[in-house]
Order: structure tokens, then C-alpha cells, then sequence
């Protein structure tokens, strides 16, 4: 048995498809499938049943492969131990952060980390909450940014800024005229929402409770569109097909008047998310976590409330 042959048992569990996982391994197929055969025939069990487009994992394969996942973090956690003796902020921390943080968070952040920490260069992922919990666990990321609620996911987890939710709308809209916009008006607009698998739109939702009642099959908005990126969305807004809601931090400056997008705070009380860190309890470069911290801090992204000085969860 090989670290390597649990890391091939690990991503066919989670692609559940052979050649998918030899992709994220970046080995040939016939290299995975022969290695998983032969952990197979040393351990006298079956792991995945074959057949059909899709690969499904046995009830006994699902515990070792459980337990690969955890023979896994802690071989990361040797090897970070072994750095101890070393500067923890020297090398790369690999740095996840979720599609709705990126594009706004990573551009000050990166500036500040260069500035403070040039020695530890940030290896950067953008992906759903879900994929980044898993690359956690697996040891493939050291840290990530993500908003909360989050599933059960056992990380140590720190708390960097609330960020409030404001409304877009183009600029010939009625509700330019208001200075703030009641979550139950929405109910009566054509919404443009990030599509399913993106949290923001489980975000919004949530904390608005009027949007969540009339985005149900059956008692739906007027009309309703999905869209990939916020940044698609936005430009849907300024071409007057509807409205969106947004994360403050994606809006440079509420009071612009020059574009063709209006921005507008909720009515108390506002919509908002928290954002923040989450990494590996065994992860032992927590200067490294406290360094990204920090320059959050230092970002000073518009609108959002700092809450880097609250304790660690």
C-alpha cells in the first residue's frame, strides 16, 4: 500500500469516474486503474463497483476511503511538522477562495501579501464552497475564504469582515428615486440570481426571507434568470433586463452616477454574510493564516465591517 494508490482511491471517490481522477491526478488511466486494482487485490476487497457511466463506491470502500482521506492530511501534517524549525511564512500557502470573493478580495490582497510577506508567495484556487472543503481535507489547500453558513466541515475558522447585500438596478429604473430598497418589493421584479452551486445565491435567499418564499416552484417572482458570474449578472442589470443583488464589495462606489447601474442598501434590517477563513486544524503554519488575516484587514474593501480581531473558532 502507497500514499500514491490512497490518493487515486481518494479522487475516484470524489469523480466517481476513472478518467476524471486520473485527470486531477495528472496520470494516464490505465496508470490509476492498474494501481487501484492492486490496492484492491492486496487488501482482498472491493472498492468500487464497475459499470455504467458512472463509478460507485461500496459500502466498505467508502470507510477506506474515509480513512485514506484522513492517512492523508495527516502525511501533509508530517510534513508541515518537519517545517517547523523553518520560517512558517517561508513558501507558498495555497490560498482557495469562493467565485462571489474573488474578483474583489484577491487584487488588494495579493498587493498586501507581496508587501508584507514576499517570501510566501499565494497559490490561488477560485472554486465552489463545497470542491474548496474537500481540496481542504484532502490537504490539496492550506487555507480557505469562504462565507458562512457553511456545512459540517470540523476546520479551525476565523472570522475576517461582514459585508452587507445591496440591490443593482439600471439606471431608467423607478427605484433609483428611493434611498433604500424593503426585501419584500422584490417579489415583484424580474431577479437576475447566480445559478444553483454558487452559495451567494443560497445567501441571498436565505437572509432575504421574502426572495426565498417567491423563488419556490410554484409561487415564483415574476420572472427569474441565472447566470455564471456576478459579473455577467451586472451587465444583464445595465442592459435593463431585471434587477440582482450583490455583495457590496463588488461595487466600487454606491453614489456613481457616471455608468449605466444605480446601487441601493436594503432596509433594515440589511442582508449581509460573514466571510471567513477556514483551514485544517493539523495545519501548523498558523503565522502563515494570521499573516493572510492581517492583510485582509489592510484590504479596506468598501462597505465591509473588519472583524479580523474576533477570536478563532
Amino acid at each position: 500500500m502507497t500514499l500514491t494508490e490512497l490518493k487515486y482511491i481518494v479522487a475516484v471517490a470524489r469523480a466517481k469516474h476513472f478518467g476524471h481522477a486520473a485527470e486531477a491526478c495528472f496520470v494516464a488511466q490505465p496508470t490509476l486503474s492498474v494501481a487501484i486494482k492492486k490496492l484492491e487485490d492486496e487488501l482482498g476487497v472491493t472498492l468500487f463497483e464497475r459499470g455504467g457511466t458512472e463509478i460507485s463506491v461500496t459500502p466498505l470502500g467508502a470507510q477506506i476511503v474515509a480513512q485514506a482521506e484522513r492517512v492523508l492530511e495527516q502525511t501533509a501534517a508530517i510534513k508541515e511538522l518537519a517545517k517547523q524549525n523553518k520560517d512558517p511564512l517561508a513558501g507558498p500557502l495555497r490560498l482557495g477562495v469562493i467565485y462571489t470573493i474573488g474578483p474583489y478580495l484577491l487584487p488588494p490582497l495579493v498587493k498586501a501579501m507581496i508587501e508584507k510577506t514576499p517570501q510566501m508567495p499565494l497559490i490561488l484556487q477560485e472554486n465552489f464552497t463545497v470542491k474548496l472543503l474537500e481540496l481542504l481535507r484532502q490537504g490539496e489547500l492550506d487555507a480557505a475564504i469562504m462565507a458562512l453558513p457553511l456545512p459540517d466541515h470540523g476546520m479551525a475558522m476565523q472570522a475576517l469582515y461582514d459585508e452587507p447585500f445591496v440591490v443593482a438596478m439600471p439606471n431608467h429604473h423607478p427605484w433609483v428615486e428611493r434611498e433604500r430598497i424593503p426585501a419584500e418589493d422584490l417579489k415583484s421584479e424580474t431577479m437576475l440570481l447566480l445559478g444553483n452551486g454558487h452559495c451567494f445565491r443560497d445567501q441571498v435567499l436565505e437572509v432575504c426571507p421574502e426572495m426565498a418564499r417567491y423563488a419556490t416552484p410554484g409561487n415564483g417572482m415574476q420572472r427569474t434568470f441565472e447566470g455564471s458570474s456576478l459579473e455577467t449578472i451586472r451587465h444583464m442589470v445595465a442592459s435593463g433586463i431585471g434587477l440582482t443583488v450583490l455583495p457590496r464589495a463588488s461595487v466600487p462606489d454606491m453614489n456613481a452616477t457616471g455608468g449605466m447601474l444605480q446601487f441601493r442598501y436594503f432596509e433594515e434590517p440589511q442582508p449581509s454574510r460573514r466571510v471567513v477563513i477556514v483551514w485544517r486544524k493539523s495545519f501548523t503554519r498558523k503565522a502563515a493564516i494570521d499573516a493572510v488575516v492581517e492583510a485582509v484587514a489592510q484590504c479596506e474593501l468598501p462597505g465591509v465591517s473588519s472583524l479580523a480581531a474576533d477570536a478563532t473558532v
